[in-house]
């Protein structure tokens, strides 16, 4: 699995020009799903995202996890994470997971993340085609990658 982090003032999910949800101050992730993930993955991730100190303390640096923030989150599927642009200019995306397998680690992560936190994390629509507004707050972005354990 793959994650794009954001720290985040405000996010908002469009679909068809219509709000679907929002977050205020907290952690938007796009996740990506690899043909070869299993809830390993999931495990090792929602841990990692859990206990990561991105946010900032009375002295400014990023010292503050999840739990010490109470921030909230936003998990959105985004198989692109895989793409490949080894031959020509038009991704490929075959490492990305087929879709059936993908939803179905998607919503276990999630699910997993919302037993975590102890409440419901926000999402898109899975496939979807989908607009999302965003506000970085740092700006603060990482990347992790589940195989890599980086």
């Amino acid at each position: 699995m793959r994650v794009v982090i954001q720290r985040v003032l405000e996010t908002q999910v469009l679909i068809n020009g219509i709000e679907y949800s929002r977050i205020n101050a907290g952690m938007f992730i796009l996740l990506g799903v690899h043909t070869l993930d299993e809830q390993d993955d999931i495990n090792w991730l929602v841990n990692k995202i859990y206990n990561l100190r991105i946010f900032s303390d009375h002295d400014k640096k990023m010292n503050l996890d999840l739990k010490q923030t109470k921030s909230e989150v936003m998990v959105v599927s985004q198989f692109t994470l895989f793409a490949s642009t080894k031959k020509g200019n038009r991704p490929s995306f075959t490492e990305s997971a087929d879709p059936q397998k993908a939803i179905n680690l998607y919503d276990s992560f999630c699910h997993n993340l919302s037993e975590i936190l102890g409440e419901k994390v926000k999402t898109g629509i899975f496939g979807a085609d989908m607009q999302i507004q965003l506000v970085n707050d740092g700006p603060v972005t990482i990347i992790i990658d589940s195989k890599n354990k980086e």
